[in-house]
């Protein structure tokens, strides 16, 4: 339904993004509204939808009440400096949650029926059969539990997989077993057979899947990130597939993307490399929920997803 809401001024900074869709809805969505591209020099605007905005839209646009972040992760966002008294507002799922939940299920699914193996043998012309596995030797530990981390750990469960959870505050997830805090983090690694990576990137974990992390988790481990690039050390990742600690990986983000010709990751017969696709912001969702924390914040409402700049997410 419209939300009628006067000459509330919108501007839209969002870097590689076609822009006549986004405000097409966002008109549809806030009748009334005024909505414009932001260009240097525009007028102030009370609300911002932004991707990777420069550092001089923060510097000119000074009086946002917010900025509304069209992907998950915040971090590029916040290393610039923002505005004084502009709330930084995330979105809570917008369609990404259950994509990232059939992401991580299939890699772990693919790498748990050996499904690469047998692709491989197919290819050569081979009929063979691999002794099943049993779940209960491939504990799942799902680092970081906010909307998406929660939703991945929800399905992965759903499989009959052991599913530990670690995250910086406690949570209850039923199905999951909880760790929490830096005190308990080297228990999860230890717990855990298959590391999926779904935490916010910040300076506290930022490379936190290194040689030492790797080490920790059990033999045979298997890594999986769909978060960000700078998580994973990369050259600690190939030293534990060539050592045998780790079988193998399926990674989603990188330090640098497209992720440069040549890197090992690409001809790694150990490692699958997607192109950061395991969720993609869905335009319709996003438009809505973005629409509704606008007109809920201009009737001085509370709204989910307010991110803390000391935190990082």
């Amino acid at each position: 339904m419209p939300l009628p809401l006067g000459a509330m001024k919108i501007t839209f900074c969002c870097t590689d993004t076609k822009a006549e869709p986004w405000l097409q809805g966002l008109a549809a969505a806030l009748p009334g509204a005024d909505i414009s591209v932001w260009q240097p020099g525009a007028p102030q605007a009370d609300y911002a939808v932004v991707w990777a905005p420069p550092q001089q839209f923060m510097d000119e646009q000074t009086g946002l009440k917010a900025l509304f972040n069209i992907g998950a992760g915040v971090d590029a966002l916040l290393k610039l400096r923002l505005p004084p008294d502009a709330l930084v507002v995330r979105l809570d799922d917008a369609g990404m949650a259950v994509q990232m939940a059939e992401y991580v299920c299939h890699a772990v699914i693919r790498h748990f029926r050996e499904f690469d193996g047998y692709e491989a043998d197919t290819q050569a012309g081979r009929w063979g059969y691999r002794k099943p596995r049993l779940r209960s030797d491939f504990p799942v530990g799902v680092m970081g539990l906010g909307v998406l981390g929660e939703r991945v750990a929800k399905a992965l469960a759903q499989f009959d997989f052991p599913i530990n959870g670690w995250s910086r505050s406690p949570k209850a997830i039923e199905g999951v077993r909880a760790f929490t805090g830096a005190e308990q983090f080297n228990d999860f690694l230890a717990a855990s057979r298959v590391l999926v990576n779904l935490l916010p990137l910040t300076p506290d974990t930022t490379d936190v899947i290194n040689k030492d992390t790797l080490a920790r988790l059990q033999p045979g481990a298997y890594v999986i990130n769909v978060a960000r690039g700078a998580h994973l050390v990369d050259e600690d990742l190939l030293a534990a597939i060539d050592s045998g600690q780790v079988a193998g990986a399926t990674l989603d983000v990188f330090r640098t993307e497209p992720l440069p010709a040549g890197h090992p990751f690409w001809t790694h017969p150990r490692i699958t490399v997607t192109p950061h696709t395991s969720a993609r912001t869905l335009r319709d969702e996003s438009i809505a929920q973005i629409a509704c924390k606008m007109a809920a914040l201009e009737r001085g409402e509370a709204v989910a997803g307010i991110v803390n700049p000391a935190r990082g997410y």
